[in-house]
């Protein structure tokens, strides 16, 4: 990778609390409510359970398991508020896709290790009206069963003291399929309080999940970053 791109991925890596702006609320507000939560509710039939566990601060990390692209429009229309995702750094490498993310309050990470700026951009959403959303699965998996979690999102919790906010979603997958046949499910879960224990706190968002979702965990390679 040249020096540039490496660069491009450190300046999109650090977001203070200034970037969560009314105009980057008002841009996600619209691409998730006005494009895809009527599409959700209309054509998919959209149920959503346990809003009432959504903490009224924004001291909190939104984890969801993953099914399908569509996921986190999802969550942000069901969160009512603006959700900051991490994307692979390697995305903001094409200008259309780097636009797009910085517009909808992304911020890029590197997938092999949690850098000091991801650590510092999560805490500079505790400013905002923000909250930081991650799929712990850290990339889609078919619908029955769920592996492969990455210790990471607990870490984050650990460090920027923040509780964890479970999320069960079924029925993603299917949307491709004719419409008004399908359903999607959105289940909330309690908040997971912070602790030291990291890998407590992934055993706790596990067995949350299969909870939601009625999903099964698989015992696999637990990814360390």
């Amino acid at each position: 990778m040249s020096n540039d791109k490496k660069t491009n991925g450190n300046k999109y890596s650090l977001r203070d609390a200034k970037f969560y702006n009314a105009w980057r609320r008002m841009f996600q507000f619209l691409v998730t409510h006005v494009f895809y939560m009527i599409r959700f509710k209309l054509v998919y039939r959209l149920e959503i359970y346990g809003k009432e566990n959504i903490p009224s601060d924004n001291n909190f990390i939104v984890a969801a398991n993953h099914l399908s692209t569509l996921d986190p429009p999802l969550v942000c229309g069901v969160m009512n508020r603006g959700v900051a995702y991490m994307a692979k750094k390697e995305l903001f490498e094409n200008p259309f896709m780097r636009w797009w993310l910085d517009w909808l309050g992304a911020f890029a990470v590197d997938r092999e290790k949690l850098g000091v700026s991801t650590i510092k951009t999560v805490k500079n959403l505790k400013e905002t009206g923000w909250v930081l959303g991650i799929f712990p699965q850290g990339t889609r998996q078919e619908a029955g069963e769920f592996s492969h979690i990455t210790k990471g999102f607990a870490s984050l919790a650990k460090s920027t003291k923040c509780g964890i906010l479970p999320i069960g979603i079924t029925g993603t997958q299917e949307v491709k399929r004719i419409p008004f046949t399908g359903k999607i499910i959105v289940r909330i879960g309690k908040i997971i309080p912070y602790t030291d224990d990291v890998t407590g706190m992934v055993d706790k968002w596990e067995k949350s999940i299969e909870d939601l979702t009625g999903f099964k965990y698989v015992e696999k390679d637990k990814v360390c970053s």
